[in-house]
């Protein structure tokens, strides 16, 4: 299974001009060094990129609503999405959290994506880390609830992004020795549910990801891949991480 990156723009870029940039660029970049790429881009860019897809780089929503239309004024919906091109959604991003996203929720969004054949990117991670352990607990309840309507024939289609909240734009990421020890615990709750498939899910990584650090996560840290943020916004740093990811 190659490495992945999903390439989350945020509220960037600002116009559709250097959107189509940014895109063409990830696009040649990820053609050229054989990495894996999905982007997710913002709304208002999702059907023009859509429109430029070509290749095996993939498109996500940044967020969905689960009902597929109806009155909620500033949403997407899951069909909206999928109709644009979009053929993969992020799901319970910290920052969506931090905005009253609930582990029902992500839930309910997860089980929306999954019926229309699209690919939830589940985002989990805890706040604060404490000597007792507590963030595990927190972690698997993220996780056990999102994937609460998930049925056994549909797991394999679904990715985990493990996103620590203290990491995410920290000047240091997550050490690849403790984040080994979360991937483990992870695929464990994956497992419980599910069997040996849960061995199978693609677990990322995302907190503070660039060209210095993603070698020895890939090769320590027990992830198959990144969720980046600020990097993936800036051609060459995106550039950079992408070629030490082909040669880990």
């Amino acid at each position: 299974m190659k490495a992945l990156v999903v390439a989350n723009w945020k509220m960037n870029p600002i116009s559709w001009k250097e959107a189509k940039k940014l895109f063409e660029e990830t696009k040649r970049m990820s053609g050229l060094l054989k990495v894996s790429v999905i982007v997710a881009a913002p709304p208002i860019f999702l059907r023009d990129i859509g429109g430029l897809r070509r290749g095996k780089i993939g498109l996500a929503a940044q967020n969905v609503h689960f009902e597929q239309s109806g009155s909620f004024t500033g949403e997407v919906s899951a069909l909206q999405a999928k109709d644009a091109k979009a053929n993969y959604a992020l799901v319970g991003h910290a920052e969506r959290r931090a905005m009253g996203e609930t582990d029902d929720d992500v839930r309910k969004k997860v089980a929306a994506l999954l019926a229309l054949e699209m690919t939830p990117i589940i985002c989990i991670g805890e706040h604060v880390r404490d000597d007792e352990g507590s963030h595990f607990t927190f972690v698997r309840e993220q996780l056990l609830t999102a994937l609460r309507d998930v049925p056994q024939q549909k797991i394999a289609k679904v990715i985990i992004a493990y996103e620590p909240v203290w990491a995410i734009g920290a000047a240091e990421p997550m050490r690849p020795h403790d984040m080994h020890e979360m991937s483990i615990y992870i695929r464990k709750a994956l497992v419980e549910k599910y069997g040996e498939v849960g061995h199978k899910l693609m677990i990322l990584y995302g907190g503070a990801v660039d060209g210095t650090n993603v070698g020895t996560m890939l090769e320590h840290g027990g992830v198959k891949g990144f969720l980046v943020g600020r990097a993936s916004v800036d051609a060459k740093r995106l550039a950079e991480l992408l070629r030490v990811m082909k040669d880990a």
